[in-house]
């Protein structure tokens, strides 16, 4: 494989990315050419969320082409483009063969939640320590136990075992929190999502841990109160969703919200203060949990 290498405006990376996605390009990529240098630009904003723009000032677009031939072929039509004006190219260089399914998966190590919870992916044995294991692979669903509001989220389950008996997982992603709940004693779990490829990933995570969920599907599939609600989304529609999480609470049950950084507290109990009393209950790397109990 090959790749071309090229040197673009913050304007010029949009349709240079279309381009080689049109010129057959197995991947397309784009870094800030001034990365690690006074000149480096902070690009994205609260974690996330979408990028304010579509690139750098200076933008480093990284193209893989199966051939040397395609990849130049590539760089000779973009420099036909006006468009691609003041663009340049630095070069096609030879991309080494390597084991791509050994590197990514190598990037994946077993996740402990507490030393006897544990999230391991299907290519690694579990922890002699791990009493309670979640089989979960990286997939396109948000939620693979790596990051910070997850390993939160699940720490409180654990911490509250046995929960439920019956538990929301509302913005369920991969189906992790829905998966630890039902491994640490919910009796009924639903997960619901608006994206239909979480949806799917739940399903295939919760077979693969041999969990039953009872009602998995799009957010309409949540009904009546539960005895545990959680919710790792974001805080923007965190807040939006305030009065709809708060009524899914049954008397006595418990609400757990994550995805919300730590200089967004105040707003997120402000935003609940007419049904709940928000509390940080923990915190990790700038993120905090938060929880109520109603």
């Amino acid at each position: 494989m090959h790749e071309l290498r090229l040197l673009v405006g913050e304007d010029q990376v949009e349709p240079t990315s279309e381009a080689l996605e049109a010129l057959d390009a197995l991947s397309v990529s784009v870094e800030d050419a001034d990365a690690h240098t006074a000149a480096e630009q902070a690009l994205f904003g609260e974690p996330g969320m979408p990028p304010p723009k579509d690139g750098w000032q200076r933008s480093r677009v990284l193209a893989l082409f199966p051939t040397a031939e395609a990849a130049q072929e590539a760089a000779v039509l973009l420099l036909a483009q006006d468009w691609f004006a003041g663009a340049r190219v630095l070069g096609v260089a030879e991309v080494a063969e390597q084991d791509w399914v050994r590197l990514t998966q190598a990037q994946f190590a077993p996740v402990d939640i507490t030393p006897d919870f544990w999230i391991v992916p299907t290519w690694h044995e579990p922890p002699s320590q791990a009493r309670q294991v979640i089989r979960l692979d990286p997939g396109l669903a948000f939620g693979t136990g790596t990051h910070p509001t997850t390993r939160m989220c699940l720490r409180w389950i654990a911490a509250h075992a046995p929960v439920g008996p019956r538990v929301l997982d509302y913005g369920c992603g991969s189906g992790i929190l829905a998966i630890g709940a039902a491994k640490h004693g919910a009796a009924t779990v639903d997960a619901v999502d608006i994206d239909e490829a979480a949806v799917r990933a739940t399903l295939d995570n919760a077979q693969a841990n041999a969990v039953r969920l009872q009602a998995v599907g799009l957010p309409d599939r949540a009904q009546g109160r539960y005895d545990l609600v959680l919710a790792n989304i974001l805080a923007t529609p965190l807040k939006v969703l305030a009065p709809l999480l708060c009524g899914h609470v049954a008397p006595g049950g418990h609400l757990v919200l994550a995805g919300i950084l730590e200089r967004q507290a105040q707003e997120l109990q402000e935003a609940y203060a007419p049904w709940a009393r928000l509390q940080v209950s923990d915190a990790e790397d700038g993120w905090i949990l938060m929880t109520a109990s109603l």
